[in-house]
């Protein structure tokens, strides 16, 4: 099952929709653009924590763990700068989400303004999502019969397991960006946004 899939039944797509003023097919367009760079960046997060994806779960717990996912679909208006602050953990620089937000908008026709309002809201979403599975005793639907974060990101990323240099099996955007074949698309987001990712 595709995130955007897992986020729309479990209502964080309609809470979107509903706080921008745009509809759900279009709060769906632009989720469907933004996730797998949010994805990328977790998966690089990751590989960058010495304990591997336990530091991941750690650092999602840091960062605000399953209230993040709570918090957007609450009925008052979502304070996004938990949602900025996974975003500058992932991404390193607002220069990276305005690439990630320009990028978004040529692939799902929506304004890169309203994608780079949506941004922390869905990496709230995603993280919240991520972090409430790897707890366990998550009544959201599931993406993987398993493997924990890795399984779960690997899943939600296309390829199997979550590891690097595997060829995503999945279709869909998450694989049409991953042009390098290398399992992560945020790397070449930002290469087709003229950044050099560290």
């Amino acid at each position: 099952m595709q995130i955007t899939d897992i986020l729309a039944q479990a209502g964080g797509l309609q809470s979107i929709a509903r706080e921008l003023g745009i509809s759900e097919a279009q709060a769906a367009s632009g989720a469907e653009a933004l996730a797998p760079a949010i994805l990328g960046g977790l998966k690089k997060q990751a590989q960058a924590q010495p304990s591997g994806l336990d530091g991941l779960g750690g650092l999602l717990g840091q960062l605000g763990g399953g209230g993040l996912f709570d918090e957007v679909l609450a009925s008052h208006p979502t304070d996004v700068r938990p949602g900025n602050d996974v975003l500058g953990q992932i991404f390193g620089s607002k220069d990276v989400s305005r690439a990630v937000a320009q990028n978004a908008a040529s692939h799902s026709g929506l304004d890169a303004g309203m994608l780079k309002k949506m941004l922390p809201m869905l990496a709230m979403l995603v993280t919240g999502y991520m972090a409430k599975q790897g707890g366990g005793g998550m009544a959201l639907p599931s993406s993987s019969g398993g493997g924990g974060l890795g399984g779960l990101l690997g899943g939600l990323l296309g390829g199997q397991g979550g590891r690097v240099g595997q060829q995503a099996g999945g279709g869909g955007l998450a694989s049409m960006l991953d042009m390098n074949g290398d399992g992560n698309p945020l790397d070449d987001i930002l290469r087709m946004a003229g950044k050099a990712l560290r």
